[in-house]
């Protein structure tokens, strides 16, 4: 069989003629996938293990309510300027739930799939403790992977959050454009290729199996509630995420744990709550804004715990932080219900006390008010957001490192991800014929090649 032509190496007549047919196959397949799938919910799929899944029972109060999921549909312009098909719209939807699923290992081939089957991208988690994802594809498509996932009565009420996509987003999901379909993240649910459902210990790593969100879990504060609660000054408002996301974006008056990753934070509440009670006079008052330090959380109630409110992305996070504070005697915990990005999507920014904004684990990077695509871009030595005025810095260099990394990465790791840079540019992806090697390396092994050919070539 002969190697497919590049792109490339085509006319410029040839290779439009081959993107437009593309989009015309994929969104055929797309829409014939879709429509072959069973009309009744109640009729057994052969993808559902009956030894671990059942049909959703009816609630006493009437049948459940179906999921709305809205997108708009837009033409997909292919080739040079021209028009083909109206290609179905998408939507992303980022879900949780916290539930006994020890059984998860058995769900993951069916889920796999009927993701593939719909054409439904992004990265899922299963584990004996529940599941976590974040998925995008046709509102049809998404809906029935999301109704599939919840015919278990256990995973039943997922925790939800729909995100906009832009079409320029939609362009690369469904493959009409010439630009990589590589997202920014490790889950990234924009690459129109590609699904993963991994099998995992822990859907959020947290590194304590004490904890369990299912037993006990804090007070959830809607939005709406939430600029009241973080204004008290008797309470502790708390930053669950990572340095790198609060770094552009937070609540006003919010603690910085300075962590690196969610496994730290544990340790940070025992080193911070027990130097506040021994180093704490009673009387003491201090100012618990992230610009100050951390310490002292405890301050001013040497004997009484504080009233606590956290937050995080969507959710997931504070459901974890939340039970794992309960258990170290913690009597008032409250955490914002679907997280930052449910913030943003109902309160208006003239209401708002969030300052920034806020990072996504996807190709968007970050989101504002209305969750509006935000300005940082993504290093890809490092994955950490960064901003216009980071990329004026000379340790930036594209693909390579940022001001944040720059001094972390030797010059090994440097070259390596300058020889991955020039393969995408030079094929669009990652993996092209020079599997990102550099040229004088190639060219060793011409040299090397040619020496073995016989004399006869």
């Amino acid at each position: 069989m002969l190697p497919n032509t590049p792109l490339a190496s085509l006319s410029k007549t040839a290779a439009a003629a081959t993107r437009r047919a593309a989009a015309t196959v994929a969104a055929r397949r797309l829409n014939h996938s879709v429509r072959s799938l069973p009309p009744k919910p109640s009729v057994p799929s052969p993808l559902i293990p009956r030894r671990c899944l059942h049909h959703m029972p009816q609630d006493e109060g009437g049948p459940a309510a179906p999921l709305r999921l809205q997108a708009k549909s837009f033409a997909v312009a292919a080739g040079s300027g021209g028009v083909d098909d109206e290609a179905p719209a998408l939507v992303v939807v980022s879900f949780y739930r916290f539930a006994d699923f020890h059984d998860h290992a058995a769900f993951r081939r069916p889920l796999k799939d009927l993701c593939e089957e719909l054409r439904v991208s992004g990265g899922i988690i299963l584990a004996p403790e529940g599941i976590n994802g974040s998925i995008c594809g046709s509102p049809v498509a998404v809906d029935k992977v999301l109704n599939f996932i919840q015919e278990d009565d256990r995973l039943r009420g997922l925790r939800m959050i729909q995100s906009p996509v832009t079409p320029e987003d939609e362009a690369i999901h469904h493959g009409h454009t010439g630009q990589s379909p590589v997202g920014a993240g490790e889950d990234a649910p924009f690459r129109w290729d590609h699904v993963r459902v991994k099998l995992k210990k822990e859907i959020v790593t947290f590194g304590d199996p004490g904890v369990m969100p299912t037993k006990m879990v804090g007070k959830y504060v809607k939005p709406k509630d939430w600029n009241e609660l973080i204004s008290d000054p008797d309470t502790v408002v708390i930053d669950v995420r990572n340095m790198y996301e609060i770094r552009i974006g937070k609540f006003k008056r919010a603690v910085d744990p300075c962590t690196n990753s969610f496994r730290e934070f544990p340790t940070w509440v025992d080193d911070q709550f027990q130097l506040a009670e021994s180093n704490t006079e009673p009387g003491d008052n201090n100012d618990n804004g992230a610009d100050g330090p951390a310490g002292g959380l405890n301050a001013g109630s040497s004997k009484q715990l504080p009233r606590v409110a956290m937050y995080c992305t969507g959710g997931i996070r504070c459901e974890k932080a939340s039970s794992f504070l309960l258990s170290k005697g913690f009597k008032e915990v409250y955490h914002l219900e679907g997280g930052i990005l449910k913030y943003l999507e109902e309160i208006p920014k003239a209401e708002s006390l969030w300052e920034g904004e806020c990072f996504v684990f996807d190709k968007r990077v970050s989101v504002e008010h209305g969750l509006a695509q935000g300005t940082h871009k993504l290093c890809y030595g490092c994955k950490q957001p960064i901003s216009d005025e980071d990329m004026e810095s000379p340790e930036w260099e594209y693909g390579v490192s940022c001001p944040y990394c720059f001094a972390t990465k030797s010059e090994e790791e440097k070259e390596r991800a300058r020889a991955r840079q020039r393969q995408f540019e030079a094929w669009g992806v990652i993996g092209g014929p020079d599997k990102g090697r550099s040229p004088k390396r190639l060219q060793a092994n011409y040299v090397v090649d040619a020496k073995q050919l016989p004399n006869s070539i």
